[in-house]
């Protein structure tokens, strides 16, 4: 590519660690360095007057100097004995291993004596090896045209959602890829509140017949558990206040009654999971309203990532990282504190993903309406959601041994497969 870019009066720069590519080195390629000097990173640039300079050759001729050489690196032999130094020496002389071996066996290379001699008699046929194996090649057939490599536009959308998952915070605002509409916070949207009369609570959601809520997890690998997490708190919204209700014990005695009403809508993230977590403390949930994660789906079935942080990118602008509170951690050991400090973390991020689902519900159901996709979420996509929990939670009849055996089946038919592959490869075909 370096050279057809060269041909077309494009002035080059490889940037490469790779001291190979100076026989790539041109008066109009130029290849650059990378080093590290007291912690800091600089270049050198190394053109054909840079490389003679140094070298006293032709860059290309530096593919035979890496013939005689080798490189331990590359696991290119060279011939024995034989360093940097008298290799550079015989190839300012000779120019070319080819030349060097036609004297060398017409016993020419006079200058060349005792077991220097010696050496590249005897390492002839590793000389050729290491400068094949040296030599890049460069009539790859790369049917490219220059054109099409010019640096594009990117796209700040996708760019931002993968800089984002990767925590690239420095680059989101080195190269300005937030919207330039003003991200709401959501700190300063909401009061978190912990003390709270469960009772009035439950009292409003029987009233409004709708709770949006997110469960707090815990893992527990109880062989009685199908998912292998217990439901340590529930966090739900209402206007601009998010009520944190902590304890299995307490959301089992106050809220089977909400979560088993088939008149109350449940609104959340992730409605399979909650099924089954509810499940395994004895509460069966009703009324698969609306799930935020299949809302996105919906929108976009192109898109491979739906958790509620992308889709708060995606459709509030909205980071949600940024605004969990990350407690300092204790330099010294103690349980107390530590456990302190990470309950105040989940019950921030817990109240935050609370309201990301409320905002979401909001923004998505109107573009679903939009779409006309209405009618195929709530009578098509809710619904199958709903079956394939229960599907899941209650698991399927097999018989063991025609699985055993279908099993068997498999296994041979792959090593069937397997070995007609070794035949078709040996035979040629």
């Amino acid at each position: 590519m370096a050279n057809k870019a060269s041909k077309k009066g494009l002035d080059v720069t490889i940037l490469s660690g790779d001291r190979d590519t100076f026989q790539l080195a041109t008066d109009k390629i130029t290849i650059r360095i990378p080093r590290t000097k007291a912690g800091k990173t600089e270049e050198d640039d190394y053109n054909r007057e840079k490389i003679i300079e140094q070298y006293g050759i032709e860059p290309k001729l530096l593919i035979e100097v890496k013939g005689l050489m080798g490189d331990k690196s590359d696991n290119i032999p060279g011939v024995q004995g034989i360093g940097e130094k008298t290799a550079l020496g015989i190839i300012q002389k000779y120019k070319t291993i080819e030349k060097l071996y036609t004297d060398l066996e017409n016993n020419k290379a006079s200058e060349i004596k005792g077991k220097t001699r010696e050496k590249l008699i005897e390492g002839k046929e590793l000389a050729f090896l290491s400068k094949e194996l040296g030599t890049i090649n460069t009539k790859s057939p790369i049917d490219i045209n220059i054109d099409e490599l010019k640096r594009k536009e990117w796209n700040n959308e996708k760019v931002l959602e993968i800089f984002t998952k990767l925590r690239f915070n420095k680059y989101i605002d080195r190269f300005s890829l937030r919207s330039e509409e003003k991200e709401i916070n959501p700190l300063q949207e909401i009061e978190i509140i912990e003390n709270i009369d469960t009772e009035k609570i439950i009292e409003e959601i029987n009233k409004n017949k709708q709770i949006i809520y997110y469960f707090n997890t815990i893992d527990d690998n109880s062989d009685k558990n199908i998912i292998k997490k217990e439901i340590k708190s529930i966090s739900i919204i209402k206007e601009n206040k998010v009520y944190y209700i902590e304890g299995k014990e307490t959301i089992k005695k106050y809220f089977k009654q909400i979560f088993e009403d088939k008149e109350i809508e449940k609104i959340g993230y992730k409605l399979k999971q909650d099924y089954i977590l509810l499940k395994q403390i004895g509460i069966e949930l009703k009324n698969f309203s609306y799930d935020v994660e299949i809302a996105g789906y919906i929108i976009d079935s192109i898109k491979n990532k739906y958790d509620i942080e992308t889709l708060s990118i995606r459709y509030l602008n909205l980071e949600l990282s940024r605004y969990i509170v990350k407690e300092p951690k204790n330099e010294q050991l103690d349980l107390f504190s530590m456990n302190s400090e990470n309950n105040e973390e989940e019950k921030n991020k817990s109240c935050i993903y609370t309201y990301a689902i409320s905002k979401l519900y909001e923004v998505t159901s109107k573009m679903i309406k939009e779409m006309n996709a209405w009618d195929l979420f709530k009578n098509i996509e809710m619904p199958t959601a709903e079956v394939l929990a229960k599907m899941q939670y209650t698991g399927i009849w097999i018989d063991k041994e025609d699985l055993i055996e279908y099993g068997r089946k498999l296994k041979f038919e792959i090593e069937e497969k397997t070995n007609k592959i070794y035949q078709l490869c040996r035979s040629g075909v």
